[in-house]
């Protein structure tokens, strides 16, 4: 493994394929060319070109590629510019496709980048240095009142999901892997950062949630990010791809139930429990866990909990450990119709072919009277069988004919850490290192880079 002297900068997409985007720079930011530029502004996508305009609607630039970087004073050198100003945009989606989607204003520091794509559209990239990232990143994905020691374990296990994934677009183009197969009556689909070109990381659930400094950075996450400051969990000497979920439901899942088919060692199907839980292999099997509630970590009992460690539009979500959805048949058919894009006709049977240790399942044939299919993986079977998302794709379907009744288990696609049950952890004691090495099995805690 190469450790790196300094920390990386990292480009982080708040908005995509947008036709307009709009802001304010909260003080002086310099362009390649203009500046000083302060105050609103906007940016439309005309011609193969992004126009930006200021506060009075003047036209500053055409460009197909526009960085504004914040400086103090009359510096106009741009490689002397300060990061400490912020600029906001407007009406960030959030949750984007999710239950809890809704948009949102949101504060940022660093650099804005407004890159044009080929379909005419406009993304909006911060580029933020990783561990103010990170700050962000904890302050975003869980409640700043959480556990020290889980605060610790999430600065850790974010940074080595950005890290180990930074050279990764680079050996995606290399090797043309596309994360989708569609035959005749099968469609296979997974998402993955590697989805993004314009840059390494998007700001939402797809990746890992980024709200700039919208949500407010306590001292005990920065705390938590400067004590770990250049730790990552490592497996033979290589940084982790360390995967998260909010809960896994009592039994971690298996990398290739939710992403590419491959076998990776440290994400393997764990009990998060202090006993051991045995993995799915029947669907009786998965209908007993299913509808049971067994010792976890995540199934917790303290009613007070859930306020400590979750973000408010999180604590939307009840029952996340184990939950039930009715449908009636018609409904379903809608859905499937709307989502899938296909129309199955009269919806007869939904089958379970394939599920993975924790009982999710990664592909699932739905069955019509004008068509049947294969659908797969993990999130692409959550996305057709909601107008959201289900919860996860740990569940058993019960068919009274008029209606059809999920009943579910955890919250996500259960790989790597569950971010509750690790809470959880936490607050009966649990380190830092008991708590990685729980969920990642055989990995080391290494510094990869000196402190900053």
């Amino acid at each position: 493994m190469g450790f790196v002297k300094d920390q990386a900068k990292i480009t982080v997409g708040i908005m995509d394929q947008q036709a307009e985007i709009s802001g304010r720079l909260n003080g002086n930011f310099l362009g390649d060319g203009f500046g000083p530029l302060s105050g609103r502004f906007s940016a439309i996508a005309e011609s193969g070109m992004i126009v930006l305009f200021d506060h009075a609607h003047d036209e500053i630039i055409r460009s197909p590629w526009i960085r504004l970087i914040a400086h103090e004073g009359s510096i106009p050198q741009l490689q002397q510019a300060r990061s400490g100003q912020t600029f906001t945009l407007f009406n960030v989606t959030i949750g984007d496709q999710y239950h809890w989607e809704r948009r949102e204003d949101q504060d940022f520091q660093g650099d804005l980048i407004l890159r044009s794509r080929e379909d005419g559209t406009i993304a909006a990239i911060n580029e933020i240095p990783l561990e103010d990232y990170l700050k962000s990143v904890i302050s975003s994905e869980m409640s700043a009142e959480a556990p020290m020691e889980f605060l610790k374990v999430h600065a850790i296990l974010s940074r080595s999901w950005v890290l180990s994934g930074l050279g990764r677009r680079k050996k995606r183009e290399e090797t043309s892997i596309r994360p989708e197969k569609i035959n005749e009556g099968e469609v296979v689909r997974w998402y993955d950062r590697e989805d993004h070109d314009l840059f390494d990381v998007c700001s939402d659930d797809h990746c890992q949630r980024y709200q700039g400094i919208t949500k407010i950075v306590s001292k005990q996450v920065e705390e938590a990010v400067r004590e770990t400051c250049g730790m990552v969990i490592t497996y033979l000497d290589e940084i982790c791809d360390a995967r998260y979920s909010k809960a896994c439901g009592g039994l971690t899942e298996v990398f290739d139930t939710a992403w590419d088919n491959k076998r990776v060692p440290y994400l393997t199907s764990i009990s998060d429990a202090s006993v051991l839980h045995q993995p799915i292999k029947t669907e009786k099997e998965a209908s007993d866990w299913i509808l049971s509630a067994p010792v976890a970590y995540c199934n917790t009992r303290d009613e007070g909990l859930p306020e400590k460690i979750l973000l408010v539009f999180d604590r939307e979500t009840k029952d996340f450990f184990r939950w039930r959805v009715e449908y009636s048949r018609t409904e379903l058919e809608e859905i499937l119709r709307e989502k899938s894009e296909f129309d199955f006709g009269a919806l007869k049977e939904i089958v379970p072919l394939r599920r993975g240790p924790s009982g999710r399942i990664s592909r699932l044939k739905i069955v019509g009277s004008k068509k049947s299919i294969v659908v797969g993986k993990e999130l692409e079977i959550r996305r057709w069988l909601s107008r959201s998302h289900l919860y996860s794709s740990a569940f058993v379907v019960m068919n009274e004919g008029k209606r059809f009744i999920f009943h579910g288990a955890g919250w996500g696609h259960g790989v790597g850490l569950c971010q509750i049950g690790a809470a959880v952890m936490a607050t009966q004691g649990f380190s830092t290192e008991e708590i990685l090495k729980h969920y990642f099995l055989g990995v080391e805690i290494k510094k990869v880079y000196t402190d900053v």
